[in-house]
């Protein structure tokens, strides 16, 4: 039978139209600050994490309008009970997590991640940003937690927020699309200087080797584009601003509109990869995010777009550049 016992202890989410469709177990992740697969996975399968008081399994997709009762003491963010020892960060790490930061508020810090360093761990992954802040945490009081993810492929801002106070008011911000994104990208061709794209994605291909594709049936996913300079008729510099927050977005609606990404290997196709001056490397930033409270962050573009804009003489945004 299912469980409707809600108890005013449990903490019950609401599923989003913007989550709908998401597996479980990433919208719990996205949801809860410092809670890994393992623990989800357990907590599912026993029962104190139910869907609509029922059981659930980590693949099953969810829908809008659904409830997720979580146990109370996720509510702040807290890690399950059974913490697994996380050695502590030796100087190295130190030094290469400090080399990071861009800037660095109350209640949050912001760091430029390189293009290949993963956010989360997953198979294969030796070193990542959340194994970096475990390290960096074990024996603190207060550690830096995720609030928003990037693209292991993707460069640059990458906002941490500080303590679970902290953390809480940034992931809801995210949530609620209360902080603004803009990206930078290197594309192929010469898209018109604005374009609006409004594209569902879904997810497709065989298991282990998924790929996001344009489809009507699928999530609706909207992007902004704004060119900033051009090299010809070959390149250019593009912002994008994603409106929703579907995987790939940003990536799977340039190569949809005949304007992929340069060094996208998911989605550019050939175009995406000319050679010559060109690496053959994600050219994806995180540029600027603005904040409720109107703060602006911005982290410089770093390899390979760094590189590829200066071989090409693109001008980078003006400092009161805007979006709009």
């Amino acid at each position: 039978m299912p469980d409707t016992d809600g108890g005013p202890d449990w903490w019950l989410l609401t599923v989003s139209e913007d989550e709908d469709g998401t597996r479980i177990d990433r919208f719990l992740r996205r949801s809860v600050n410092g809670l890994r697969q393992g623990p989800v996975e357990k907590m599912l399968r026993s029962g104190l994490i139910r869907l609509d008081g029922n059981k659930a399994k980590p693949a099953d997709r969810l829908v809008a309008g659904q409830v997720l009762r979580l146990p109370p003491h996720l509510r702040d963010g807290a890690p399950p009970p059974e913490k697994p020892h996380v050695r502590p960060a030796d100087d190295r790490l130190r030094k290469d997590f400090d080399a990071m930061i861009i800037a660095e508020g109350r209640d949050w810090l912001a760091i430029s991640k390189p293009g290949g360093l993963a956010v989360q761990g997953g198979t294969g992954m030796a070193r990542h940003v959340d194994g970096m802040l475990q390290a960096l945490a074990a024996g603190a009081d207060d550690r830096l937690c995720l609030v928003h993810r990037i693209d292991k492929d993707t460069s640059g801002l990458l906002l941490l927020g500080k303590g679970r106070a902290g953390a809480r008011r940034l992931t809801r911000a995210f949530q609620q699309h209360d902080i603004e994104k803009t990206y930078l990208a290197l594309v192929a061709g010469l898209p018109p200087e604005t374009l609006r794209i409004n594209a569902a994605l879904s997810k497709g291909g065989a298991a282990g080797h998924e790929l996001m594709q344009v489809d009507d049936a699928g999530q609706h996913a909207i992007s902004e584009l704004r060119r900033v300079d051009h090299a010809a008729r070959r390149y250019a510099l593009v912002a994008l601003r994603p409106l929703t927050g579907r995987t790939h977005q940003l990536r799977v609606h340039m190569a949809h509109v005949g304007h992929p990404i340069m060094g996208d290997g998911k989605y550019g196709g050939e175009a995406a990869h000319p050679g010559g001056v060109i690496a053959g490397r994600l050219h994806l930033h995180a540029w600027r995010l603005v904040l409720p409270d109107g703060k602006r962050i911005e982290a410089p573009p770093v390899v390979p777009l760094k590189e590829s804009l200066s071989a090409l003489g693109l001008a980078m945004p003006a400092a009161d550049w805007q979006f709009a």
